[in-house]
């Protein structure tokens, strides 16, 4: 049987201003980022790695083939047990809030906002 290599997860979210992000989520994160050099910032989210990606050099990467401006959307859902203060964080940061934490019917407590890009970011209240 051959050895599997450990495979960490990163999420990558195409921004319009890396330094603007890389701001709103060392905020919203209460964390530093692990790596931030041109064209791309990580932060550790313990067990995957969000990644701040800004939009030209994505477009520039991927040759044209896809547009920045064509409806490339994520939802990045946070479990956290201090729920609370990262919506707070976020909406002190610049996140347009859409809907506050509320019970959902999956079973959790979960509050909608936006980032300054225009991303889901979904806070959940973790058990």
């Amino acid at each position: 049987m051959g050895t599997s290599a450990k495979v960490t997860p990163e999420f990558i979210l195409y921004v319009a201003d890396q330094r603007r992000a890389r701001k709103f989520y060392t905020i919203v994160l209460a964390a530093d980022p692990v790596l931030d050099v041109p064209g791309m910032t990580e932060f550790d989210l313990g067990g995957a790695l969000l990644g701040l990606m800004p939009q030209s050099d994505m477009e520039d990467l991927l040759g044209g083939v896809v547009r920045s401006t064509g409806g490339q959307r994520c939802e990045l859902y946070l479990r956290r047990t201090d729920a609370d203060a990262v919506f707070a964080r976020a909406e002190a940061a610049g996140a347009r809030p859409l809907s506050p934490l509320t019970p959902r019917t999956w079973g959790e407590d979960v509050g909608y906002l936006l980032d300054p890009d225009d991303h889901v970011l979904a806070i959940a209240r973790a058990a």
